[in-house]
């Protein structure tokens, strides 16, 4: 799909399923374009998200591209799926089976593959660090009415599960209805405090908050900018799910967050079920979101999950899996994608 006059822009379908469905993201090479002109290439290619790519200097050998997100809202720090899209397009580019790149996104660098089979890659990267805390009393409370999930519906993925690599189990805190001991803010780095109650000085989040108590398995996660990971109890729950997305953007606003990545609880395999709701950004419902599954994947690697694979989109008629693996406190992710090769 070419758009703009520029011929290298391209659609490719993120995180497919069965070689199927996937997220569309409109990727195309950066050049002097005003944040107006980025704003509406999500909508005129009929995507949610927009990818504009940079080459740079080489590293090591290796080609580096930057990368810019974009919704029609505006410009993201960084987005999960829109990277996995841009390195199945820089892949078939470069018409090599075999691709090995940097990106450069949000002022740091990581490697990224690919694995080409025609128009079909695997593509992965190693992420960055996550942030996670439990949320601050109140946070839930304006949050889960919007959703539509009532605190007693509420799954409880920190029960112990095996772990897929194979590592021993180890007991968690929390699963007998006691408060959890708070999780490492980061893989390797302590916890940010946050205050019970949010104040009327907190940035981004106007007002004070009621107090209320603390959920069990809500978190707070970011890798660039805040989500709520909320999880339910089975698949059927999660499904059935219809938020009141006026009222979740309020919220949403209101706490400075990005939006709401509602999980199941994972089966013994890893396998899961999710939503990403984040209206707040102008995308009511995501087809797959790959940075909030970097973010459940650091919170369940602290349970005892060192690798998941995560079922979205299905309620879009448009099913994508984004798997997720952490070893030694690294978050790889990775998909499928499906390149739509660009028009003259």
């Amino acid at each position: 799909m070419v758009f703009f006059g520029d011929p290298s822009a391209t659609v490719v379908h993120a995180c497919v399923r069965d070689g199927r469905g996937g997220s569309p993201t409109a990727v195309l090479d950066d050049g002097p374009f005003g944040e107006d002109v980025r704003r509406r290439v999500p909508k005129e290619a009929g995507t949610s998200h927009a990818v504009f790519v940079s080459p740079r200097p080489a590293r090591d050998g290796l080609p580096v591209y930057s990368l810019r997100f974009f919704t029609s809202e505006g410009e993201l720090p960084s987005c999960g799926h829109g990277t996995v899209a841009a390195l199945g397009y820089l892949a078939a580019r470069a018409d090599t089976d075999a691709y090995r790149v940097f990106l450069r996104v949000a002022g740091r660098t990581f490697p990224g593959w690919a694995e080409r089979k025609g128009s079909y890659a695997e593509v992965g990267f190693a992420y960055g660090p996550v942030e996670l805390r439990e949320p601050a009393a109140g946070e839930s409370e304006l949050v889960l009415p919007a959703l539509g999930i009532a605190p007693d519906t509420l799954g409880r993925p920190e029960a112990l599960r095996p772990d897929p690599l194979g590592r021993p189990e180890t007991p968690v805190p929390g699963t007998l209805g006691r408060p959890e001991t708070p999780v490492p803010g980061t893989l390797g780095r302590p916890e940010t405090p946050v205050p019970d109650t949010l104040g009327p000085d907190t940035p981004g989040r106007p007002g004070a908050l009621a107090p209320g108590p603390v959920r069990p398995g809500v978190r707070v996660a970011s890798v660039g900018r805040p989500r709520l990971l909320v999880p339910v109890a089975s698949r059927s729950g999660l499904a059935a799910l219809a938020p009141d997305m006026e009222r979740l953007r309020a919220a949403c606003d209101r706490l400075g967050l990005l939006g709401c990545y509602v999980y199941s609880v994972p089966s013994p395999s890893g396998r899961v079920a999710a939503r990403m709701f984040a209206p707040s950004i102008g995308v009511p419902e995501d087809i797959a979101n790959a940075n909030s599954t970097a973010c459940l994947a650091a919170h369940l690697a602290g349970r005892g999950i060192g690798r998941i694979a995560v079922d979205m989109g299905d309620s879009l008629g448009s099913p994508a899996t984004i798997s997720a693996t952490t070893r030694d406190g690294v978050v790889r992710l990775g998909g499928g994608v499906l390149i739509t090769r660009p028009r003259p």
